[in-house]
């Protein structure tokens, strides 16, 4: 995966490259999608897609230097961002099991509904 693909004016192009230009894209695009959560909440908070980009990018950019480049401080600087989202992402699903979502007033639960035979 180190053949090259493109090459133009100095920059040279590999599918580890590539790689590794769409786990920075995500993991820099993940701010974005934090910073419209947490205007439409009116408050700073952290959504799950936030947690789901940082450990897809982690995870693309610790291939690139891992395989693609074999950089110990490149490995070191995405292995901790990807280790700590995983754990952030199962701390959010463990409060989301001890605090399910409140039904709304006068709304029906969906474990009442009757959805009719199962086929």
């Amino acid at each position: 995966m180190n053949e090259i693909l493109w090459t133009s004016w100095g920059i040279v192009i590999t599918p580890w490259k590539i790689i590794a230009y769409i786990g920075t894209l995500l993991f820099t695009l993940r701010w974005l999608v934090q910073a419209v959560a947490s205007r439409q909440a009116g408050k700073p908070t952290v959504p799950r897609l936030f947690w789901y980009m940082s450990i897809v990018g982690s995870a693309m950019l610790l291939g690139y230097f891992i395989f693609g480049k074999n950089d110990g401080p490149g490995i070191v600087s995405n292995l901790f961002p990807g280790l700590l989202a995983v754990y952030n992402l199962y701390l959010d699903f463990a409060h989301q099991k001890k605090n399910p979502p409140a039904v709304e007033p006068g709304a029906v639960p969906a474990e009442v509904i009757d959805h009719g035979p199962v086929l």
